[in-house]
């Protein structure tokens, strides 16, 4: 058997799992496992700060429903990563995070960039541990893969030493693959689903991201269809029943939720999202909640059935024992809810004013995506405002941060998805606030000739805090929130991409059909009305 390098038994632990690319920021503390991951066909994409690179291996993860790499050097190239690894958490992606280290033969006598780095992370992943025998790479390797695939996915951090990355060891040549069993619902828990569902009059089912995790779409489609049961879509489950079709709704849920007899709660947390599951709920209304994650169950408020299953078998199940039974007058009352929402924001899409409104360029965007296109909302007023506009169809069609909130993910997020699906269109709908976090990684779209993107809608504040305070405190009480009218387009530009600049409002959708044709990586600026939320009435004050 042949002695390899620790880095090379990294890189085939990685190709095993069908990794095919890692994202990176260089250090000499993993400079082997880069020397691997060229022998076993694995890309290197480098970035210019190791947070994007932590944000492509989380984007990664959720395209291709396995495990995203990132690979940073020891002390401030791990730190940097920090922020990347907490929204993976929250976001509950199954990413891998490997660090250098300084030498186990220095360990503690203060070798460069050294810090404790495995305590660090045990709080917002899966598993953080450090790997001191080269020998037991592989095998330590593969536990992470399924420490993160399994349950709930998240993160894991992995610390490499420098010298157990350079030293050599026997190459197994039995790697496996982590695949995923689904776990399948209880009898006694399907029986006490149909019990409550038979009985309802108005259910609602949420799909969350555990629907899009498990590839549930086609079994969600076969149950609303057959039961007229009205959805709406949370996190990574928007996408997974298109936005077009007769049963999924986007503006009523909660004015829905008022009247829900009984609430399904497919992989959707009782978050800040759905108000912890109190205010604005019919305080008699069942739930039914559905997770792969334990602790998730009954927190907040108690389900009436609380069961860890897989999305699809649990679906699958439901259609099946719910033959015969249809909700059709209630589908009926949610969509006329939904088009009394609608209506509303029908005006909002057809303002003309300039600088443009945020719902006027959501419509004007919502006009030229199909199918093919991935989209990154990376922002915070402009992305809340397309969000509520832009119909998607295709489950994974949308990235955005997750619960955390985190800015900044939408270049390195575009970045993962234009490696992994260069025939798809990738676009960002960045603010001006998020495209300063990141935007500088045009330079590695550039440079890797990936041709994305993103349009910066730029009313030169942090829009989502301006807003509020301004309301609250008044314009010259509003600290801390303004930017410059600055043009991104012409940043990019500089770096060799292509900028374009917008200020009317029927111009931006020719103006992202120039930039999708022109096989560049581009940025479009445009100039957004700073009170454009405030004016439609659709501003609210920052929720914490």
């Amino acid at each position: 058997m042949a002695y390899v390098h620790g880095g090379e038994l990294v890189a085939r632990a990685l190709a095993a799992q069908g990794v095919n690319t890692i994202y990176t920021l260089c250090g000499g503390h993993v400079a082997p496992i880069y020397d691997g991951c060229l022998n076993q066909n694995i890309q290197v994409i480098d970035f210019r700060h190791e947070q994007a690179a932590a944000h492509a291996a989380d984007a990664h993860a959720r395209l291709t429903r396995n495990i995203g790499v990132a690979v940073v050097t020891a002390g401030p190239g791990v730190t940097d990563a920090v922020t990347g690894v907490a929204n993976a958490y929250q976001a509950r992606s199954p990413m891998i995070l490997i660090g250098g280290g300084a030498p186990l033969k220095t360990k503690g006598m203060g070798a460069l960039q050294e810090m404790p780095q495995t305590p660090m992370f045990e709080t917002f992943t899966k598993a953080s541990f450090t790997i001191e025998d080269t020998a037991r790479i592989p095998e330590l390797m593969h536990q992470a893969f399924e420490t993160s695939l399994t349950g709930r996915p998240g993160p894991v951090f992995i610390e490499l030493p420098f010298d157990v990355l350079f030293n050599a060891a026997e190459a197994a040549d039995d790697l496996a693959r982590v695949d995923v069993t689904p776990l399948e619902p209880l009898p006694g828990d399907v029986a006490r689903m149909f019990e409550l569902l038979r009985q309802a009059q108005k259910p609602l089912l949420i799909a969350g991201t555990q629907v899009y995790w498990d590839d549930a779409s086609a079994a969600l489609r076969e149950l609303v269809e057959q039961t007229g049961m009205p959805v709406f879509t949370n996190g990574a489950g928007r996408g997974t029943l298109p936005m077009t079709h007769p049963n999924c709704f986007k503006d009523a849920r909660g004015a829905a939720l008022k009247q829900a007899d009984v609430v399904i709660l497919l992989g959707t947390p009782l978050d800040f999202r759905l108000k912890y599951g109190q205010e604005g709920w019919n305080p008699d209304s069942k739930i039914i909640q559905i997770e792969n994650d334990p602790a998730e169950l009954n927190h907040n408020r108690t389900a009436d059935v609380a069961l860890c299953a897989d999305a699809r078998l649990v679906l699958e199940a439901l259609a099946e024992g719910l033959q015969g039974i249809r909700y059709d007058p209630w589908l009926a009352e949610v969509r006329a809810l939904e088009t009394e929402k609608r209506a509303r924001m029908q005006d909002w899409m057809a303002l003309d004013d300039v600088p443009v409104n945020h719902f006027r360029f959501g419509a004007e965007i919502n006009a030229i995506i199909d199918e093919n296109t991935l989209i990154v909302g990376d922002g915070g007023d402009i992305v809340s405002a397309c969000a509520k506009v832009i119909d998607l169809t295709q489950p994974g069609q949308w990235l955005d941060p997750g619960p955390l909130g985190c800015l900044g993910v939408g270049i390195p997020f575009a970045i993962a998805a234009k490696q992994q699906f260069p025939h798809k269109k990738v676009l960002v709908i960045n603010g001006d606030g998020a495209f300063g976090l990141n935007g500088f990684e045009f330079d590695t779209a550039i440079r890797f000739g990936l041709p994305i993107v993103s349009i910066v809608g730029n009313d030169a504040a942090w829009g989502q805090i301006r807003g509020p305070q301004i309301t609250m405190m008044g314009e010259e009480r509003a600290v801390a929130t303004a930017l410059a009218p600055s043009r991104y387009d012409r940043i990019v530009e500089a770096m060799g991409g292509m900028g374009i600049h917008v200020e009317q409002p029927d111009e931006i959708a020719q103006a992202l059909r120039t930039a999708f044709a022109s096989g560049k990586p581009t940025c479009i600026n445009v100039p957004l009305d700073p009170r454009g939320m405030a004016k439609t009435g659709a501003s609210t004050p920052y929720i914490v």
